[in-house]
């Protein structure tokens, strides 16, 4: 076949034609700070966008030249842009049924609940229901409630009903609380014996208290329980797709993927509500260890796409340290004289066979490990598990790594772990530790930021939500000014407060390292996806405590907007 000369003129023009329309942006963002998080270009006047991805980061006028007939201008009026914030630890369905679907008894202002008021907030609740039917709630936390460490039981939750089967579970997601009936209707006597990694807990006499520790032992009655309609999961869900993308959040870990419902209807849940904009946000997965496939030919590290991706394995290693169940190297301050050290749910054998399999098929392993006798167990696992520098860059996590010695921090940046803290330990229970459950030189080491920041190493902040509230700035906030909440205030070890710059990364690139995304989120650079939160005042000309106050206006996901306050 010959071109004319015209027709290969023609060609060329509409080439040329098709390359300068690319050029140009559909939207500049200008007029107010821009706090990229990319250390190489700190700042800039103005953003462009293009198909869903950052165009191009400079002065305004370089931008202009990108300005088309449909290029939108987006004036910031004063407000700050800064990058999507990352939630790299939410239990995404969990905290739809703890909030959503359950009484959501949570209570994270003062003054504390007592166990009265939580009597009568259960018992107008159990109005709804019938006798037989189950009673679900979830918030109580003993560390916060009055008198201090006071304790749902069998017989308190009687109080409420004894013909309605009752089950709350407790703040840390780690000990729940079930009246008598619900024992019945588990088919639970004295003598039953506790199931694999969970726990019964029973009185002196031997009789069952109510009190029952970890998920093994939840399933008991849970399984008993009607689930609920697909209707209903999905609204729960995209109210906390709504929950996420109001902080600002534009990509959040889903840390137990199967948790709640097994893995093929998460899985299934999550790529349709992510894929059809429900959930507005983009999510990683993990699997749960318990839920993981005994013969897996399904699912493979990597799966899907940047809208909704299965990239790792959760195991739970021990419990909460507020829970007195995180696994402890001395015992607990609380109460006087105890020899309570906490609980490790595995040897660290069985650990090491649970995870090793994992690790070798090339999923990023996330292991919960609160308490320093199970961190150092996680870190003894992970030892075996590296052999060859490159086994490092597989960014093994430690999630919460709550109260570490210096020498597990060593440990962890020989093994290139990239830690998580749940930085609300030292707000809303900072008080409790430092003056009750741990004492000040345990106290003293939570969430130890500036010591990570010594060694070189990356960590990201986090809600763990359900168990803290989701509201990334306010992490940040947590970390550099490290002030309890419980008055008189005090600062829960000042040498580990960090910067304000320090606190923002754990919250946008160093989070979007922990989650494998740093490539492509967590800074406003060229080639990096839109993804954008738009607040009230710019988070570095602010005092590190007053950050929580800042308000998200807007939150923007592959350059539309998903959020806007009313």
């Amino acid at each position: 076949m010959k071109f004319s000369s015209k027709l290969l003129s023609t060609l060329l023009i509409a080439q040329c034609a098709f390359v300068f329309a690319k050029s140009e942006a559909d939207a500049i963002f200008y007029g107010g700070d821009i706090v990229t998080m990319n250390k190489s270009q700190a700042t800039a006047e103005a953003v462009a966008v293009q198909d869903g991805k950052i165009l191009k980061v400079g002065s305004l006028a370089q931008l202009k030249t990108l300005q088309g007939q449909g290029t939108k201008l987006i004036n910031l009026n004063g407000q700050t842009l800064m990058p999507g914030l990352v939630e790299p630890h939410v239990h995404i369905i969990g905290t739809a049924f703890s909030e959503e679907i359950f009484l959501n008894l949570s209570n994270f202002t003062m003054p504390h609940d007592t166990l009265d008021s939580l009597v009568a907030k259960l018992t107008a609740y159990s109005k709804k229901f019938k006798d037989g039917e189950w009673i679900n709630a979830f918030g109580v936390d003993p560390s916060r409630t009055e008198p201090f460490m006071s304790e749902l039981t069998a017989d308190i939750l009687d109080k409420v009903s004894t013909t309605k089967p009752i089950f709350v579970m407790n703040q840390s997601m780690h000990i729940a609380y079930v009246n008598h009936k619900a024992l019945e209707m588990a088919g639970l006597t004295d003598s039953s014996p506790d199931p694999k990694g969970g726990k019964l807990l029973k009185d002196s006499k031997g009789r069952l208290t109510g009190v029952v520790y970890e998920a093994p032992a939840f399933y008991l009655f849970l399984d008993k329980m009607p689930p609920p309609t697909q209707e209903v999961v999905e609204q729960a869900v995209a109210k906390v797709g709504q929950r996420l993308v109001s902080k600002g959040v534009t990509t959040s870990a889903e840390i137990t993927v199967g948790g709640y419902l097994g893995v093929d209807k998460e899985y299934a849940l999550f790529n349709a509500m992510t894929q059809s904009g429900k959930l507005p946000v983009r999510v990683r997965g993990y699997m749960y260890s318990n839920a993981y496939p005994t013969t897996n030919n399904k699912y493979k590290p990597g799966q899907g796409d940047d809208t909704f991706k299965l990239i790792g394995v959760k195991i739970v290693a021990d419990g909460s340290n507020q829970g007195l169940t995180g696994a402890m190297s001395r015992p607990y301050d609380y109460p006087a004289g105890t020899s309570n050290t906490g609980t490790l749910n595995f040897t660290e054998q069985e650990l090491y066979d649970l995870a090793k399999p994992r690790f070798d098929e090339g999923w990023q392993l996330s292991v919960h490990s609160n308490g320093d006798k199970s961190i150092e167990q996680t870190l003894n696992v992970f030892a075996k598990l590296v052999t060859k520098p490159a086994d490092a860059k597989t960014r093994l996590r430690i999630e919460h790594f709550t109260v570490p010695t210096e020498a597990q921090i060593d440990k962890a940046a020989k093994l290139g772990v990239v830690p998580g803290f749940t930085i609300g330990h030292t707000d809303y229970w900072g008080e409790a530790f430092h003056d009750h459950l741990l004492g000040a030189e345990r106290a003293d080491r939570i969430d130890p930021s500036a010591s990570l920041i010594k060694r070189g190493m990356r960590f990201a902040y986090h809600s763990d939500s359900p168990v803290s509230p989701i509201h990334p700035l306010k992490y940040a906030s947590e970390g550099a000014a490290r002030l309890w909440q419980v008055s008189p205030q005090k600062v829960l070890n000042p040498s580990q407060k960090i910067s304000i710059n320090n606190a923002l990364k754990a919250i946008t690139i160093d989070a979007a390292y922990q989650l494998k995304m740093d490539d492509k989120i967590g800074s406003i650079e060229e080639g990096k996806y839109a993804d954008f939160a738009i607040v009230n005042r710019n988070p570095m000309k602010t005092d590190a405590y007053k950050i929580r106050d800042i308000a998200v206006n807007e939150t923007w996901v592959n350059g539309r907007q998903v959020f806007k306050k009313q």
